[in-house]
């Protein structure tokens, strides 16, 4: 009766017992620290796949042909790593925290308090 349509209404369904218990089990799984350890590293892999597609735009190709492509993608690979190596330094500073807006100040010089996303380190 909640629908507005009188072709279709909602149904509500349960899982047969063998999905459900084989949700269950996978979801106790995915609490083990080895679980996590495992998903981790497909965290990174997948991170580094977004970084390929979208900062150095991997989902069109330059050149025609699979060859061509293939050492476009080789190549770029390359690049992101002598880019990561390079960025690498044992005494690397920390970036300063961003000097707060003109809104902030007015807001700290009549003891407003501000939200936590406007804070910054330091103030």
């Amino acid at each position: 009766r909640c629908t507005n349509s009188r072709e279709s209404t909602r149904n509500v369904g349960f899982p047969s017992r063998e999905p459900r218990d084989l949700q269950v089990r996978v979801r106790a799984e995915q609490q083990t620290p080895e679980w996590k350890a495992r998903y981790a590293v497909r965290s990174g892999v997948e991170g580094t796949i977004n970084e390929f597609a979208h900062g150095h735009g991997m989902r069109h190709c330059r050149h025609r042909g699979q060859p061509k492509a293939h050492l476009q993608h080789v190549l770029t690979a390359i690049a992101v790593n002598i880019e990561r190596l390079s960025g690498r330094s044992g005494a690397e500073k920390t970036c300063s925290p961003r000097p707060p807006t003109a809104f902030q100040t007015f807001l700290d010089q009549q003891a407003i308090p501000r939200s936590k996303s406007w804070r910054t380190l330091g103030t």
